[in-house]
């Protein structure tokens, strides 16, 4: 079969994707040469697709409180359902949580129907969670949510600054990108983090900044600016207010509170500051480290000042970037997704543009102010002030802040439906209607990656079962509330036209946001739709922004705002004395739902984790790869304990992805407190307040087996492999049988087991036989289980008995580590020791030895850490 031509599901790069399904039920990925945003490259995730396209654990059919149901009975339900809250309690009783995982087309009947038909602006999106900050940011500074730049610009940048984003992990191709410039063109590359990130391993300089110093950072930036003469006079003149202003704020910070604040040093700060100012051609890359911060909106009006006051915004090379987290979060943001604000970026304040939409839409009423956010709409469901809930394509009560006390307010709600491809999360469990949707491969539609790029993803897979596509149940519920004139949609592209058509009030209100030209587009058309920038222009001229002006202000000049540090930026206590950062790992795609599918990506890390610092782990008696509980004022985790300096003393780090469905207590966001700036919304969830202690365990087991484990310890946390999975399991103490333990905790029945029993060491080791081979093993002890865990799951892959209960190769078959490439599971032991070996000193060598990092290139600063690691040393002469 010929490749389909689509899109990445995962983040906002918006990598194009060739699609070719196999003969064998298989799906082949590649990255698509052609696409503008990635020109072939795809990270692991993306290369891994073709293994998240299984239906096993797919919702399948629409499900009534959690009975087997059809379309009809569920759309009728839930339209009365919402049409009795109305008529009851107002329309603001009603309210829909969304994702930026929705395509555009989804995104927008949603927005129609929640804000023109139902009449309420309680439409909010997980999207509240990542690039809120930067829509406020934007809407200050220019006055509209733009981007001004594009990835181009990453190329032609002599110096990238990256604040509060590990790009290697969570942007990988933008990073393949940038170190390409790095290697061409001797582009520099700045580091501003709290953490040592695998982004930091290949760059010029990392600045360790305490947590929440990036607004002290900036405001000195500025000041440099200013004391160098770098300021760009005849920009500021032309196109910019409230430079003095800003100016005058940021000299308020004396240079002794600037090092307490961001906790470097004078000559750490003399050389960023002079990097930036001699290097004319700046780009400064910001994500959720800027973002999710209760000062998240002044962190990016700070970045922003500097671009204004140096005039370096909108040309080749220069600009402040914010990268997007999810595939469409800017797409969601074009279509009105958030509460605060009306499609096609227009103002939901502004009586003139609600009228204007209102007429557009020929709609019964549109509301006048603005809805609920994220954080305050589920404080709205555990009140009681909403009283029929609509949850899309999204887990939050694994993703909101406080997330216990969201998956209570859930519970409180009257009713809840949920819409998602999988049967079960922590949020479907929680529903009174779920309705099965499909899912990437099988939906058409468009996405909008960071850089305003629209693209398509299409379709290559049917819909399997009931499953339906979300526009068309969007539209179903609409039609039988009574407005199925308004939501007659046939295909995608009818509901793709009807919105570029809606851009046209966009021109018209003097804003940026225009795709009108596609507003006529046919169905083949549409099919044929190559990935496009807006604002769309017919002579395909420069699509960057505010080189010239040109700003969507009243009077059509940007504004500096005056920002001031936090006066309490820490937030550690007595009682709570760290202070935890939260983040992504590499291989793994916000709760898990889609990547935990894939056994390759699992090989990167299989569990959840903790990285202490050295001396914190030595003050709290934690040993390497003990077991630590996290706590704040709202929960508590277990962890394994990773002891690195990668983090600061008095820091802890933990990834989100981890739910009831992969580990046994590991919601990392059960610990964030809701604190949100209060402009944006945008939650903190890079800084919480917690204590750690070791988890007081003395058994701990390992297990590799062929049928889903149930693990009922204290801790365990699961993985799924090639042939089966892999489990890590703790408790206080041994079981008292340990083979009927084993039998129970694997799924097993009357399997008979080969055992090695040492009562001197508490070791205990069986593997079970069905039908002549081994279908589960298990190794336990005392303390945490040491053995070659990649070598007992490619045994148990590949079917090889051979030194399986060893637990480790022989001679022939050396222990390889963890996974650290996985295109071609390459370890990180056989990496260190090519390394020391002096057989490979470079990642291209690396390469043409064992093929890591020549696939996806996502593994590359990890390589390049090794090599720093484990170079041979080369004595004085």
């Amino acid at each position: 079969m010929t490749g389909v031509r689509t899109t990445c599901a995962y983040c906002g790069v918006g990598c194009g994707v060739i699609a070719t399904p196999q003969a064998d039920g298989g799906v082949d990925i590649k990255g698509d040469p052609n696409h503008p945003a990635n020109y072939g490259r795809l990270c692991a995730k993306g290369t891994n697709l073709g293994e998240t396209l299984s239906t096993v654990d797919r919702l399948l059919h629409p499900m009534i409180n959690g009975v087997q149901s059809d379309w009809d009975s569920a759309t009728t339900l839930m339209a009365e359902k919402f049409q009795t809250s109305i008529r009851e309690h107002g329309p603001d009783s009603v309210a829909f949580y969304v994702s930026g995982q929705l395509l555009t087309e989804d995104y927008y009947v949603a927005n129609k129907l929640m804000k023109g038909f139902i009449g309420s602006a309680n439409i909010d999106t997980n999207s509240r969670l990542c690039m809120a900050s930067s829509v406020v940011g934007h809407k200050r500074a220019f006055g509209t949510d733009t981007v001004p730049g594009t990835y181009e610009d990453l190329e032609n940048a002599d110096l990238i600054v990256l604040v509060g984003s590990n790009l290697a992990w969570c942007h990988p191709v933008l990073h393949q990108r940038i170190l390409a410039a790095k290697e061409t063109r001797g582009t520099q590359i700045i580091n501003i983090d709290p953490r040592r990130t695998a982004t930091s391993d290949l760059v010029d300089m990392h600045l360790g900044i305490k947590s929440g110093g990036d607004v002290a950072l900036f405001n000195g930036l500025l000041n440099a600016i200013v004391d160098a003469g770098a300021v760009d006079q005849d920009y500021v003149d032309q196109h910019v207010n409230g430079c003095d202003a800003a100016l005058s704020a940021a000299r308020e910070t004396s240079l002794d509170q600037l090092l307490n604040l961001t906790g470097l040093n004078s000559d750490q700060l003399d050389a960023f500051y002079a990097a930036w100012i001699e290097n004319k051609r700046v780009v400064t890359i910001y994500s959720q480290g800027v973002n999710q911060a209760s000062d998240g909106s002044d962190k990016v009006n700070a970045i922003i000042n500097c671009h204004l006051a140096t005039g370096r915004v909108g040309r080749v090379g220069m600009g402040p970037f914010s990268v997007t987290g999810q595939p469409n979060a800017m797409g969601g943001r074009e279509v009105g997704g958030l509460s605060n604000m009306l499609a096609a970026h227009l103002d939901i304040e502004n009586p003139i543009h609600r009228e204007k939409v209102a007429d557009f839409w020929n709609a019964p009423t549109l509301p006048t102010q603005a809805g609920l956010k994220a954080v305050d709409l589920f404080d709205a469901c555990a009140s009681g002030q909403i009283k029929a809930l609509w949850i899309m394509c999204t887990n939050p009560a694994v993703s909101m802040p406080r997330a216990n006390d969201v998956a209570a307010a859930i519970k409180n709600v009257d009713f809840v439906a949920v819409s998602d491809i999988i049967a079960k999360t922590d949020t479907t469990k929680l529903a009174d209607v779920l309705l099965p949707a499909t899912g990437w491969g099988e939906k058409d539609g468009t996405v909008t990656n960071s850089e305003r790029r629209i693209s398509r993803q299409r379709g290559f897979l049917p819909a399997p079962m009931d499953a339906k596509h979300d526009w068309q149940i969007i539209c179903d519920v609409a039609t039988k509330m009574g407005w199925g004139h308004a939501f007659a949609f046939k295909t995608p592209s009818d509901i793709f036209a009807e919105w570029a058509a809606m851009t046209q009030l966009s021109r018209d209100a003097g804003k940026d946001l225009d795709i009108s030209a596609f507003s006529m587009m046919n169905d083949a058309e549409y099919d044929a739709l190559q990935p496009v920038q807006w604002p769309i222009k017919s002579d395909h001229s420069d699509t960057r922004f505010f080189a010239n002006g040109g700003f969507y202000t009243s009077d059509g000049r940007a504004n500096m705002l005056g920002i001031r540090p936090q006066s309490t930026p820490q937030i550690a206590n007595t009682k709570y004395p760290f202070t935890l950062n939260t983040g992504r790992v590499r291989d793994h795609w916000h709760t898990m739902t889609r990547s935990a599918k894939s056994p390759t990506l699992s090989a990167h890390m299989g569990e959840p984790y903790c990285e202490i610092h050295p001396i914190d782990a030595n003050a709290l008696h934690i040993k390497p790869a003990s077991l630590v509980c996290v706590e704040s004022p709202h929960g508590s985790v277990i962890l394994r304990a990773l002891i690195t300096d990668r983090v600061q003393q008095g820091q802890v780090f933990a990834p989100l992805h981890w739910t009831s469905l992969w580990a046994s207590k590991a919601r990392i966001d059960t610990l964030v407190p809701s604190l949100c700036d209060p402009y944006s919304g945008q939650p903190e969830l890079k800084r919480a307040a917690v204590n750690i202690r070791p988890f007081a365990a003395n058994w701990f087991a390992f297990a590799v087996c062929v049928d889903e484990p149930q693990p009922s310890t204290p801790y365990w946390a699961k993985a799924q492999t090639k042939s089966g999975w892999r489990v890590e399991m703790a408790a206080k103490g041994a079981p008292l049988d340990f083979i009927t333990f084993a039998k129970s905790e694997l799924g097993l029945s009357d399997e008979e087991p080969v055992v090695y029993e040492d009562k001197n060491t508490g070791q205990y080791r069986a593997a079970f036989m069905r039908d002549g081979r081994v279908v589960a093993t298990i190794f336990a002890a005392n303390e945490p289980v040491a053995l070659s865990r990649t070598f007992v799951v490619n045994a148990m892959n590949s079917g090889a008995d051979h030194n399986l209960l060893a637990g480790i190769g022989g001679a022939d078959q050396p222990d390889q580590g963890a996974i650290v490439c996985t295109c071609f599971n390459v370890g990180a032991n056989k990496l260190a020791t090519l390394v020391q070996s002096g057989k490979a000193s470079s990642i291209a060598q690396i390469g043409d030895a064992v093929l890591a990092g020549t696939n996806c290139g996502s593994c590359r600063p990890e390589l390049a850490a090794i090599i720093h690691r484990h170079a041979p040393k080369i004595a004085a002469e």
